[in-house]
């Protein structure tokens, strides 16, 4: 029985589609997989299901009648709940308290009735195969505890689908086993559940059917049991069958290496990166290839002191970094540079200039007493604006009135001013133009031709396969294999990824 179905769904922000024209259904008693990268449109699909959003254009019928939400609240009334990534829960309120919150059950009196709370609360748990003191604070229990209270309290209402957004982001081996048996369990009661993650092999653990969204389009709906693991990433990165086995691999690049500058041993954090080992030349490009959420931007960001590390070391020039006190700061100082994914968020400072921002890391590093003269402040920014071919009337202009690729470019000169052996570039060319990429492509390589290290992090494996000399594949949070030489191939790369 078809529980939900979205007919030619479309919704604009500002000029810009985010969905054009998408058709997507769920039936009862299934778990559908809805997949797609960063941006695709799966969080604007569910917004507008749950009623966060309006629609442009199109139709959403569930259970058969016409709706239109006018928020989450209303389609939970009409037997819709969602369960997020982050626990949305209150952790010093009692698990039955945070399972009835909002729809707590009253006496005659019309005050809050706590023995009939925790009876209505231990029966939510119960359908979850869960036996646990509900008198307890949620602060008390695991994080996949708090995962499965949540689904119950999704479960209180009269429930019909459950959409479960990367429910597994934090989660071990066994709470994610657990977590299925709860789905399955869910399933078999007739709950339509809609299953929204990154992780390739769950997909294929739990799913019946599997929908791919792609800049805002539909690409298609398939039975998860007839659609091979390399073609359901082809289709999420927009290739066909055809291409895939067209791909060559490129011409194997030249350059001497030098050094190793960084070598990184069991280094890994719970939730975001199996332990992995890795290392970088002077002179050598190292590619992190793999889908949104494998591990690639995690992993920089351990190397370079965003977020502390579980366990492993990193050493810079064979000298061992400390993990206690290893920070972004430390790693400046150890001639490391980071230019993260969203530079309009991590990177910009929107309304200083050019030159403000080019010496910002500079200044940091050699601390508040010691600063840049204005002399050298100008130089500075004069060089790297003719370096980079930076289009601006001069170093004085707000970096805000710049295009993309010209904010990303005074990005890279703030760091290259602070001299660096490593540079580590997350999504270098996301949301910049085809001229601007070219160029940044074109840097990495002269970079490297002048004995710089660099990581360099892409969605667009064409780019890894086109600028790396050696690539390091990622799949579900932990490294799969290395591709070298002859190997780097866009065909060898989505091999990989695919398992």
């Amino acid at each position: 029985m078809e529980i939900l179905k979205a007919t030619g769904i479309e919704k604009q922000f500002r000029g810009v589609k985010a969905l054009k024209g998408v058709d997507f259904s769920v039936e009862s008693g299934e778990i559908h997989a809805l997949m797609g990268e960063n941006g695709a449109g799966k969080s604007t699909l569910v917004k507008i299901i749950t009623g966060v959003y309006p629609q442009s254009a199109g139709v959403v019928s569930f259970l058969g009648k016409q709706c239109s939400f006018r928020s989450p609240l209303d389609a939970e009334h009409a037997g819709i709940s969602t369960v997020y990534q982050e626990v949305n829960l209150l952790p010093d309120l009692s698990v039955a308290e945070n399972i009835c919150i909002g729809r707590e059950p009253k006496n005659a009196l019309g005050l809050i009735d706590k023995r009939a709370m925790r009876e209505r609360a231990r029966k939510a748990l119960a359908r979850l195969n869960m036996d646990i003191n509900v008198a307890e604070n949620l602060s008390a229990y695991s994080i996949a505890v708090q995962q499965l209270i949540a689904i119950a309290r999704a479960l209180d209402v009269d429930c019909r689908m459950l959409i479960l957004d990367e429910p597994t982001s934090s989660l071990d081996d066994n709470e994610v086993k657990q977590l299925f048996t709860v789905m399955k369990k869910l399933r078999e009661e007739g709950i339509a559940i809609i299953f929204i993650t990154h992780f390739l092999d769950q997909v294929y653990e739990v799913s019946d059917r599997i929908t791919i969204l792609r800049d805002g389009q539909l690409v298609g709906t398939y039975e998860a049991a007839k659609l091979p693991r390399i073609e359901m990433v082809a289709k999420m990165i927009g290739k066909t069958a055809d291409d895939i086995s067209k791909m060559q691999s490129r011409p194997v690049r030249k350059g001497n290496l030098g050094d190793v500058v960084l070598e990184v041993r069991n280094l890994s954090r719970a939730g975001m990166i199996n332990p992995v080992d890795l290392n970088v030349h002077s002179g050598e490009q190292l590619g992190f290839a793999g889908l949104l959420g494998s591990g690639r931007s995690e992993i920089a960001q351990l190397v370079f002191g965003v977020n502390a590390r579980d366990t492993g070391t990193i050493s810079v020039k064979g000298k061992e970094q400390s993990g206690s006190f290893w920070s972004p700061r430390k790693a400046v100082k150890a001639k490391l540079a980071l230019i993260a994914e969203d530079r309009k968020v991590t990177g910009i400072i929107p309304d200083l200039t050019i030159r403000e921002n080019i010496i910002l890391a500079l200044q940091a590093s050699q601390g508040i007493w010691k600063t840049i003269s204005p002399k050298h402040q100008q130089e500075l920014t004069e060089k790297y604006i003719k370096l980079l071919r930076i289009k601006t009337p001069d170093g004085e202009t707000q970096i805000k009135n710049l295009s993309g690729g010209n904010q990303q470019k005074v990005l890279i000169a703030r760091w290259l001013a602070t001299s660096p052996s490593l540079l580590i570039l997350d999504e270098p060319t996301r949301g910049i133009d085809v001229g601007a990429k070219a160029e940044i492509e074109s840097l990495t390589q002269d970079l490297c031709a002048e004995g710089m290290a660099v990581i360099f992090i892409s969605s667009e494996l064409e780019e890894v396969v086109r600028d790396c000399d050696r690539v390091m594949v990622l799949r579900d949070h932990k490294k799969v294999g290395e591709l070298t030489g002859e190997e780097v191939s866009l065909k060898g790369i989505m091999k990989m990824i695919a398992g």
